[in-house]
Parts: C-alpha cells; structure tokens; sequence
C-alpha cells in the first residue's frame, strides 16, 4: 500500500495492490500534486545516527564500548531494534569487525570510540544496501540488542561515488534534438522525471532513469528539445524516520521555475531567447584591476525601487527597475558610479524560499504615516504581512541557481525571470557598476522532508551537516549544509561558475563564508574564474563560530584561516573601533559603548564611563583598518611600543589577520543590525544638533574610504539611512526598509520597529524616536550625500588608497600623532606616492578629527612640503564646505583640522 501525503486536494490516496514498493512505478497521478509525497513503506522506527562511515567500508561509533557488532538491512525499512530483544524486520545482517584505525581530520569531531570494518567481501554490496535502510547494533552474545543506532553516510557516499564531483552537467541538457536530464541520486530506489508543457498544467509525460553505478547519476535522454517546458523529478528513497518515500521534488540544479518554485523550468541559458538585446555585445565595466580597486554599495532589489514614484508601478520592486535610467534611484546609482564606486552588490537574487510569488501583501502606508513616531502599531500592522508581503533579505535558498520570482514582473514565466534578471545586470554595467552577488550555500531553507526541502528528499542525510547525534546544525539560523561534501561542496561550484558565466555576475559575497572549508573555497575560485574567463572577486564573512569553530571539522574560510589565499573577509577590528561596541549590542550597552567617531571620552553621553586609555585604543585599531589589517604592518601603539598588527590584540585575536590588503573587506554599516545613524542616535549625546550627526556619519565613511581593502558600504549609508532603530528587518517589510531617492526624509521615527527582536529595548527607544531634533533634514542628507561622493572620487583618484600588497602599505603609508603624546582625537596618514602607478601625487597626507573642536597637530616631518587641498575637496560646490578652513603651515609642516572633519592634502 501506497500512503500519500500531499498538499493538493485532489489526491488523498493511491493504493497500489500487489505491488512491493521496489516495484510500484510512479505515474502521471504522481506527477500533478504539488507537495506530492507517498509512504511506500512507513519506518518501523526512527533512530539517532549516532556513527558515521568513514568510507565505503569503515564506520566510527564514538563512544561505543567492546560488544558484537552486526549492520542490519532492510529494503522495506522494516527493521525494529529495541534493547534486550533481537533484531526484527531484517533481510539480513553483516559481521562488521572492530579494530584500529587513525581518524582522518574530517571525522575527529566525533569522538574516539569503536572503529568497524566491513568484510571485504562485503564491500560491493554496500551501494546496493545504501538505497534501503541501514541499522548498526551491538549485541550481547545471544544476539539480544544494547544499542542501535543509523549510520551518517556522506564518507561512504564520497568514497563510493567519488567520480561524480567530475561530472560536468548535472541538471537538464536541451539541445536541438534531444534534453538529457542528470540527477545525483545515488541512494535512490528509482527515479523518474516528470514533463509539463506549463508552469501549471497537466503532466505530457513520465519517464524513469537510468541509474550509473559508478557515479550514483541518474539520467534520461528524451528524443525532443524540451526548451521552455517543466520538470520535476518523482525520487523513491529510503528516509530516517519516515521509511520508503515518493517525493515529487524539484532539482537542486534547476536554472529556473514556476512561480512558487513548485516547478523547474528546461533552459538552454545561452540560447538567443533568454538575452536581452545587446547582452552578447555588453562586456562588464574593466574598473577594478585588483581587488583593493573595489568600492561597493550593498543594495536589496526590492528596497531600490518600492518607494520610488519616479519608477513604473509594474516595475516597482522588481529586476526591470534597474531599466528605467531616469528614475531617481538609477540617477544616484549613476552618480555613485562616476565618483567611484565600483560595484553594486544584490542581497540574495537566487530562488528565496520565504517570499509568495503570486501575491504580496501590504500594510495601509496612509494609516502607517499618521501615527506618531514612537507608536508600536506601525510594526503590528507590519506584522500582520509579515507572512505574505513579498519581502525578506532572502537569506533563506530554495533553488540556489535560479534566479528568485518575486522581483520578476512575471513569476510564472521561467524564461521572464532568467531575462529581467539579465537586464538588471545590463542596466547596471551600462552606467559602470560591476555586479557583485550575496550567496549563501552554508545553509538552505529546509531540510529533511519537509515540502520546501529540496536536497535531504533526494539524498537524505548527506548534504546538510549533522551533530553528533545526527541532528542538522542549525549554528547559522537554519539548516547547515556540508560543503566539505563533495557533492554540496560540487553543487556550491557549480551554481557560483553558472551566475559568473552565464549572467556575468563580477563579484560574490558569501554569507558565513566561515563554514565553508578554505580549501572548496580556493578550488571554486580557480574553478569561476575558468568558467567566466576573467577574475571574479569573491569576499565573505569569515567568522569563527559554531560547530566548525576553531578548525574542529576542516580548516575554515575564515578571517584567520583565510591568511594567503586572495579570498577577502569582513573586518569587524576597524568597524567596531569605529562605531563603538560589538555587531549584536542591546540594552544599555547601545548607548554606553560609544566609538571613535560618536564620542568615546571625549564627548560623553551620559550614559558611558569610559577612559582615555580606552579611546587610545580606539584610535590604534582605526589606524589597523587603514593599514588593511595586514599581518605585518608595523604601528607605534599608544603606549610606545612599535608592533606589528599581528601582535596587536583585539578581542583575544590578532587586529592584523590578512597577508595581503585585498583579504579585507572594511565597513562599517550592512544590512545586518542598526544602521550607524540608528546607532548614533543612542551613542552621541542627545544635545549633538542633526548637522554633526550628519557630519559624524561621514567621518565614518572618510575612515572606511581611506582604509586599504575593500571598502564596503550599505546602501543608504550616504543619505543618512534609518530604519527606525530596526537590529534586524530581515522581514520588516517595506516600511522599515524604504529608501527616499529624492533625499527628502530618511525614516527616523517612524514607528517601534518590529518587537520580535527589538522589543525587549521598547523603553530606551521610545525616547529616541520621539525626539524630533535627532531625525535628519533634507539639508543634513544632501550634506552627506555630496561629502560621501566626494570621499569617493578621492579614493578613485590615487592608487595610493588601493594599495596592492601588505609590503607597499608597509612601505608607503606612515602614521603621525601616535603614542602616548598623541592627540587621539585626530588620525594623520601620509602615502608616500613616489614612483608608484596610478599614485597621481607625490604624496597623500589625511587628517580625520573625530572631536567637536578644530586641531593643530604639528608633524615637523612634512615642513616644506607642496601640500594643497585635494582637488576634490577644494572646489565651490564640495560636499564638506568646512574642510576649506584647513590648512597646511609649510614652515613649520602643522595642520590646521577643524571639528569633525576629514581632510586631504595632495603634494
């Protein structure tokens, strides 16, 4: 008997009499439910996997005592193993001997315990036993059961398949006469591919696979170009817990859907159909030449244009936005890009499982704008879409290679979606930004057998991470995929060499780069760049935490492991210096951990009590960021001593982690937590008037701009950005992520951001957000405006602040004002231009004065010296009409800086 579960209601049951389910065909019936999955043969029970294989033929039970071990088989998933009975429900059983064996890295987290082997003779049934049910026990010695567990399987599988990481095209293959469908399934009992002619209708076909023994790959080869047609696949597999199972599933490797993902679209992504005009024609902006040339603007799809009057309603929110070159949002981007920034990076644009295509919701914006600035009612009406209004960060993959439905104007059309997000693509590289993508392959959406699962239903077990009792890791926010795998590991490489290749995407930010392995992360980069033909820059988070923390499964794509690789990590050293306190501060702790720039000692608030010697080391870890955060930079620190920044302590760690300035990534502001405005508006004191917040925040980005690296900025950072003091609005919705592109209002006080993460804080900001003196006035954003522009035409005039390598930081840029007679106030920097390409200058000296009066800081060694006002800065029209009261005493080399300004001089 065949039990089904399904969400559609058009089936509740299919009985299929006579027929063991090794033998019970899929069929079209099968095909045409959404969410379709059949119990062909329910679990007798459900056990921990608390061992694992090492490969194909050794497994590890940690922990395990000395005992007579047997592995039980069953292909219908029959096995019940309870202590002090013997086993029931077997086919069969395998001796298993225990020995002695060194555990390689990959499995030493689990423990030391007993080692077992399988009798050669036994090995070449195992790829046979893996499609069925798998039960290790210890027994006692009349066979009655101590223990039983499953067995984690991904050692046995990437030993047992390892031929099909070489495998070059898995998914669908259409081609003039024939589609050939691949599928890694290699614990699958049967699979079949079903055929639509639409995103909705009837199916027009089933078809089983074939299975390859030596890669685990199923394929079909159909005699028709199915272009522009549907599939899933109909997977029957054995699960933990829930027994043989059907499930109607879409592909890992799908390149596009239907809407609501509930199909995969047949693509041949080079075919002229699916390009825009021009797209072959339209090569990407050649603006960076090493990856310390990249400025990048951290920019949510939905968010540039949903508030936009000047876009098209039916393009509001969507790809083709980007398309419409005079709205008010392309003409900020477009400015952007003449003062320098480089490239715009897309918050997640693959499939998101979270977000409905079909319809959004909204909240009443007329009601929302009534209400007073400090209401709770603004984030519960917010609430009450959260569900269903079509926004998310999309931090949550579904399909991680087709592009996301929600931002197409047509979500039910494959192809519309694979062209609009082209176009978007063509619309930025036509006004000279680069591409940058955010990825996120360390986890997915759903695992196991959940409906919006898509890899544990083809493959249970294997691509998501488990702990020790074979539970998924959850460490990232959802369920952890295993890239030390090779399949996922493969999968990941694959779909980053798709989006370079074929949507020519120039850079990628990877979310929680840290749980990948260094290792994938190298090979996928030789790999991208092969496919893309041309360099692709790739940075990430490489924190250090969870269950992979400190090197526990593999060497880690992480800030500290990352050292020589090329790849660039986030910089928390300089931004926390910069901004006070830590990435998830709440509580009082948001007002009394002021930073560099918001008035740490110098200008209290009240609610601070911090000292001098605290500030000096503020300055010290700013002066790390601007020196790239590179190992071997060395500084005289505010006590005297000269030290290399590896030897530089920041919270335990080295402050200087990277070998090279390209390996670091300085910002000070992303999507995550509040904005710095938001956070300024509890760090500066109350009395701080809106033009020196306006002009703190700039000071900031003076920092951020003059630091070697990857500068790093979030979108709305240079228009004062607010969401309310919202830590978290990954699903706040429009209203607490709005951008005004006509610079009028930048959505302080608009409401108590959602309770769910803000809540427990109600009592210090209401206070905030009902204070009309600290929300920004169309004067304090064009102000920043202007200023951030010209910090980045700056920066994109002198190679000097893109230094190549740590040994010409080392060489170039000197540090004045330091030690303990320092004014710590005022950070001076001088680049040494001499000889240097690009360096445009002789030489570079930059003065920030984070303090609310002017200094003099005398440097005798820049006396007789040619310095003028930068260009930029010394113009009628420059954003920061203050730094034209700087100035530059040649006899004596003092430098006049007035309050919280950034200034440069050129020679």
């Amino acid at each position: 008997m065949v039990i089904c579960k399904s969400t559609g209601a058009a089936l509740a049951a299919l009985i299929l009499v006579g027929a063991s389910p090794a033998h019970a065909a899929a069929d079209l019936s099968t095909c045409n439910e959404d969410g379709f999955q059949a119990v062909l043969s329910p679990a007798a029970a459900t056990l921990d996997a608390r061992a694992a294989w090492l490969d194909r033929r050794t497994l590890l039970w940690p922990a395990a005592p000395e005992g007579f071990y047997r592995l039980y088989h069953s292909a219908s998933a029959a096995i019940v193993a309870r202590p002090g009975a013997p086993v029931r429900g077997a086919d069969g059983a395998l001796a298993l001997a225990a020995g002695q064996a060194e555990i390689s890295p990959a499995f030493a987290w689990l423990g030391n315990g007993a080692v077992l082997a399988l009798a050669a003779a036994d090995e070449a049934r195992m790829a046979v036993l893996h499609q069925g049910q798998l039960v290790l026990v210890r027994e006692d010695a009349q066979g009655k059961v101590l223990d039983a567990t499953t067995v984690q399987v991904a050692g046995a599988l990437d030993d047992l398949y390892a031929g099909a990481q070489q495998v070059p095209d898995l998914g669908v293959t259409p081609t003039a006469k024939s589609t050939t469908f691949k599928l890694w399934a290699p614990t699958a009992r049967n699979v079949a591919v079903c055929t639509y002619d639409s995103g909705d209708g009837p199916a027009r076909a089933i078809t089983p696979l074939r299975f390859d023994a030596a890669t685990g790959v199923w394929s079909a080869t159909l005699p028709a170009n199915l272009d522009g047609k549907y599939y899933r696949y109909a997977v029957d597999v054995h699960a933990n817990g829930s027994g043989i199972v059907r499930n109607l599933v879409t592909d890992p490797y799908a390149v596009s859907l239907t809407t609501d993902s509930r199909r995969a679209y047949i693509a041949d992504l080079a075919a002229p159909r699916l390009k825009p005009k021009g797209w072959d024609s339209t090569p990407a902006p050649a603006r960076v030449q090493a990856q310390t040339d990249m400025s990048i603007y951290e920019l949510h799809v939905r968010d540039f244009s949903i508030n936009d009057a000047s876009v098209s309603q039916a393009n509001r929110g969507k790809y083709t936005a980007f398309t419409e070159t005079g709205s008010h949002g392309m003409r900020h981007l477009a400015a952007l890009a003449r003062a320098g920034l480089t490239d715009v990076h897309l918050l997640p644009v693959y499939d998101i499982g979270s977000v409905p295509e079909r319809h959004c919701d909204v909240p009443d914006t007329a009601r929302l704008r009534g209400l007073p600035p400090d209401s709770d009612v603004q984030q519960q009406l917010v609430g009450l879409t959260r569900q269903t209004d079509c926004y998310n960060w999309g931090y949550d993959p579904y399909h991680y290679s087709a592009p996301e439905g929600s931002y197409s104007t047509k979500p039910a059309d494959g192809a519309r979606r694979i062209v609009e997000l082209r176009q978007m693509v063509m619309a930025l590289h036509d006004i000279g930004l680069r591409v940058g993508m955010d990825v996120v392959y360390n986890h997915t959406f759903l695992g196991g057998q959940a409906e919006k699962s898509v890899l544990d239903r083809i493959v249970p077990g294997y691509y998501h991470r488990l702990d020790a009792r074979g539970a998924i890791e959850r460490s990232t926010c959802c369920d952890n995929t295993a890239t030390e795998h090779g399949m996922m590991g493969k999968l990941m490489t694959d779909s980053v060499a798709l989006w370079a290749k074929h949507y020519r995407i120039d850079s990628f930010r990877f979310d929680l780069m840290g749980h990948q392995p260094r290792a994938v992360m190298e090979a996928l980069q030789r790999r991208v760049d092969a496919a893309a033909g041309r360099h692709i820059n790739l940075i990430g988070e490489g924190w250090n935490f969870g269950e992979v923390a400190d090197g526990k499964r593999f060497v880690q794509a992480s800030q500290l492991a990352l050292n020589g690789s090329g790849i660039g990590t986030f910089s928390d050293r300089g931004r926390d210096a910069v901004r006070g306190g830590g990435a998830g501060d709440a509580g009082r702790d948001m007002l009394a951990r002021q930073g560099y720039v918001n008035g740490l000692f110098y200008d209290p608030n009240g609610s601070a009590a911090q000292t001098k010697e605290e500030l000096l080391k503020a300055a010290d870890l700013v002066r790390v960021g601007l020196a790239g955060s590179v190992r071997t930079y060395p500084l005289t620190t505010y006590d005297g001593s000269v030290r290399k920044l590896a030897d530089l302590d920041y919270a335990g760690q080295p402050a200087g982690y990277a070998s090279a300035p390209g390996e670091t990534v300085n910002y000070v502001e992303n999507h995550d937590n509040q904005t710095l405005y938001d956070l300024n508006a509890f760090r500066l004191p109350l009395a701080t008037g809106s033009a020196d917040r306006a002009r703190v925040q700039m000071l900031a980005a003076a920092i951020n701009t003059f630091s070697q690296g990857v500068a790093y900025f979030h979108a709305g950072f240079d228009i004062l950005r607010s969401k309310s003091l919202d830590r978290n609005s990954f699903e706040s919705g429009d209203w607490f992520n709005r951008l005004d592109w006509t610079y009028r209002d930048n959505y302080f006080g608009t409401g108590l951001p959602p309770a769910a993460d803000n809540g427990k804080d109600y009592a210090l900001m209401r206070p905030v957000l009902a204070n009309p003196a600290l929300k920004a006035t169309p004067a304090d954003i064009a102000f920043a405006r202007d200023t951030f522009r010209d910090l980045l035409a700056i920066r994109a005039s002198s190679t000097l602040f893109r230094l190549r390598t740590a040994d010409e930081i080392g060489q170039r840029l000197r540090f004045y004002n330091t030690g303990p007679q320092q004014v710590p106030t005022v950070i001076v920097g001088r680049l040494d231009g001499a000889g240097y390409a690009g360096a445009a200058y002789r030489s570079i000296a930059y003065l920030i004065n984070v303090d609310k009066v002017a200094q003099r800081i005398a440097v005798p060694e820049e006396a007789e010296r040619g310095y003028r006002l930068h260009p930029v800065q010394d113009r009628v029209e420059a954003g920061d009409q203050r730094v034209r009261e700087a100035k530059y005493d040649k006899a004596t080399g003092t430098f006049t800086v007035p309050a919280r300004t950034a200034v440069v001089f050129v020679e």
